[in-house]
């Protein structure tokens, strides 16, 4: 149980004394996914662990950070510059390299409840300790395994002569864990909440602030000020921004958003805002794509094409860098409130963010306040902004300053013109644009966060994912704030009956977790004029076989059948909720690349879940990867649709290194790919001039033997054939 003030370490080392003599030889320690791992703390009691076999420790975790790893001599030339800026001095988490070797020390065990994607299918370790569970479950999954210590980077802020430290990027699990580790219930058990203070951690402010005294010990010391690392936005491709575009077309104005990480996270927040800021090229790139007249009533049934003049509110479990675009492009400006009548009234039109007369009129009739206000109405007046900060009760009068003190009692002749005139403030306060239950993004999303200041800080709430993630709890504010909510999730795989793959294969291996996408889904059939809408690449290539990403079954689904509701692909819209099996199969064969279609039909026939008189229509019939890029060419000529269209950390010269090794490193994945690779190299008989900065890049400008000699001359006809040089 927390003192009323934590004990503060200047010495890591210390910090692990007071640990291990707080809870004994056994410690199952909590890490926060992603970004907020105490990295010092964490480090310094694993060495401490290896080291004692009379220590045990289990960690229970998620998406731990870390460098990529280099597969071979050419990635390592390109990655390990391009790690150095992105990483900086991030420590590396001691755990990781003996997990990733299955060497873990025998007193030592590691969980995870969400795998870094795809990148742990073949390590034993993680695919035998993985825990299956919903994100709003993982706070009770992991007080069931025992955790008595919870070890998180925080920031420390003083504010108004105070300080506080705030969870900044982990408010998700840590604020519940916290709570129930340090209930009356668990006095028998011996705890311990650990903070580490990083001076780089953006302070966010609202439920993220905490008191220090929530944390048992603290350690405070520069060396615990490493960098942030910032993974770079990755690259959008046609077939990302055709979905993104698709997507934002079923955005309703004054709605609600979530939209995940990753590229067609980016798509959508960009296509977003080219429907806002420049709705001329928008409403052409659709009729490029000839989606109204294919969509259209999908289109009209859920979302719109004009301008956000309302604006959109976002309540994500993760608060992307694309949220912020959003926000700084204003996009994301509808402000939700944590109070039910003003939420409601707000909804209804009847008051506005800016608050005059009719603003305290409209509050008594609905029964906020008294017309003879009291202490507590003049208290809740004040919180929201309708008066202003100074403005004070006392027996039966207002307090507007030293000088002046009116009556309480509105229905007084003059006596509501007379707190209009002297009480009123000028906006609502306490609105929020953003809901988010943990971040991770590039490094200028950080800074963006750091510089904001005090008033932009208060639009956007960190919190738990019990909040953000359902609707228990105050499930009639939650529906008043979460009006049109479009929850955008995406899949692996999509079956032609509605269930979609979205965490692991067929073989049992998980290739992410489910996080919170259940979560998301099962609420968008809760909440009123909400909609779950899953995003599907039509295909998958692997070893230059491309394969259909909709398919006729699968044997891992993450999302039943009976939850289907939306579902997109770069070739259109598929709107399955509520409709029949034929229906449902009709639609999705109309979003399927069209070099598939008619295999996935003829099954569905040959099983009688579709007709066999059943004809895909001709609209339909050239579903074509070449056909969408013609389609988009002439605007991505533009600069619009462009592969990184909220910049990245990559160098222009790093942009075009990317595409030829990705385009070699294909090529060499088969054997016809590799001969033709070797001949388009042996084909370079003088390196170009204009390909220098880019040898240079790779440490190849001088090769010193004949294996650089030949990635040198690979990679300068990579370059040419991309057009680069």
């Amino acid at each position: 149980m927390a003192a009323d003030t934590p004990h503060i370490y200047d010495d890591v080392e210390d910090c692990i004394d007071g640990i291990i003599q707080a809870v004994g030889n056994r410690i199952v320690l909590a890490l926060q996914l992603g970004l907020g791992k105490a990295c010092r703390i964490t480090n310094a009691l694993y060495r401490r662990v290896a080291a004692d076999p009379n220590l045990h420790l289990t960690i229970v975790t998620a998406l731990s950070l870390e460098r990529p790893r280099s597969h071979n001599d050419l990635e390592k030339r390109f990655m390990d510059p391009l790690m150095d800026r992105i990483f900086g001095d991030y420590p590396e988490l001691a755990y990781l390299a003996p997990v990733r070797t299955n060497t873990l020390p025998d007193n030592i065990v590691f969980m995870e409840f969400f795998l870094n994607p795809g990148k742990c299918l073949n390590n034993d370790n993680e695919q035998q300790n993985y825990i299956s569970s919903n994100y709003t479950h993982v706070v009770r999954d992991v007080l069931a395994l025992g955790v008595n210590v919870c070890a998180q980077m925080v920031s420390r802020e003083e504010i108004d002569g105070k300080t506080w430290y705030s969870l900044s990027c982990n408010a998700d699990l840590t604020l519940d864990l916290i709570r129930q580790m340090q209930t009356p219930g668990q006095q028998n058990r011996r705890v311990a909440v650990v903070a580490e203070i990083n001076a780089n951690l953006p302070f966010m402010v609202n439920d993220a602030m905490v008191d220090p005294a929530a944390f048992d010990m603290v350690v405070d010391n520069p060396a615990c000020n490493y960098t942030l690392p910032g993974p770079p936005n990755m690259a959008v491709s046609v077939v990302d921004h055709a979905i993104g575009l698709l997507a934002s077309t079923l955005t309703r104005d004054g709605g609600t958003l979530q939209i995940g990480i990753g590229s067609l996270g980016d798509a959508i927040a960009y296509a977003l805002r080219l429907r806002h800021q420049d709705n001329t090229s928008y409403r052409a790139a659709l009729a490029s794509l000839n989606i109204e007249a294919k969509f259209g009533d999908a289109i009209a049934a859920m979302g719109g094409l004009d301008v956000f003049e309302q604006g959109l509110y976002g309540s994500s479990e993760m608060f992307i860098n694309g949220f912020l675009e959003l926000y700084q492009s204003g996009i994301l400006k509808r402000e939700v409130y944590p109070d039910e009548i003003v939420q409601r009234l707000v909804n209804e039109g009847k008051i506005t963010p800016r608050v005059d007369k009719n603003t305290l009129t409209v509050l008594m009739e609905a029964g906020a306040v008294h017309p003879q206000l009291d202490h507590p109405d003049v208290d809740w007046l004040r919180k929201f902004g309708i008066f202003k900060e100074t403005v004070t009760y006392e027996d039966g009068s207002i307090r507007v300053n030293p000088d002046l003190l009116i009556d309480a009692d509105l229905t007084k002749g003059g006596g509501i013109d007379a707190v209009v005139q002297h009480c009123l403030g000028d906006r609502l306060k306490k609105g929020i644009v953003m809901h988010g239950g943990f971040f991770l993004g590039p490094h200028k999303f950080y800074e963006s966060l750091r510089n904001m200041d005090a008033v932009e800080r208060q639009k956007f709430c960190m919190t738990s994912v019990m909040f953000v993630n359902q609707l228990y709890g105050n499930p009639t504010l939650a529906t008043l704030q979460r009006t049109d909510a479009r929850y955008f999730n995406t899949c692996m795989m999509m079956t032609l009956g509605g269930g979609a793959c979205s965490d692991g294969l067929e073989n049992g291996k998980v290739v992410s977790g489910v996080g919170g996408q259940y979560n998301f889904v099962a609420m968008a059939h809760e909440l009123p004029g909400a909609r779950s809408i899953l995003l599907l690449r039509s295909t998958r290539s692997k070893h230059g076989k491309v394969t259909s990403n909709i398919l006729s079954s699968y044997g891992q689904i993450t999302i039943p059948r009976h939850l289907r509701d939306v579902v997109i692909t770069e070739y259109g819209i598929a709107d399955l909720r509520g409709r029949t099996d034929q229906e449902i199969i009709a639609a999705l064969l109309n979003i399927t690349d069209s070099r598939f279609q008619e295999d996935l039909m003829q099954t569905a026939q040959r099983n009688g879940k579709l007709p066999r008189n059943h004809r895909i229509p001709d609209v339909f019939r050239r579903n074509l990867p070449e056909r969408l890029t013609d389609q988009l060419s002439g605007f991505r000529a533009q600069g619009h649709f462009p592969a990184f269209p909220f910049g990245t950390d990559l160098t222009e010269i790093e942009i075009a290194l990317g595409k030829a090794l990705q385009a070699l490193q294909s090529k060499l994945g088969t054997s016809g790919g590799a001969a033709k690779a070797a001949f388009r190299a042996l084909e370079v008989r003088e390196v170009p001039e204009a390909a220098g900065p880019y040898l240079e890049r790779m440490g190849l400008e001088a090769p010193r033997n004949l294996k650089e000699k030949i990635a040198r001359k690979m990679i300068v006809a990579e370059l040419i054939a991309e057009g680069v040089v």
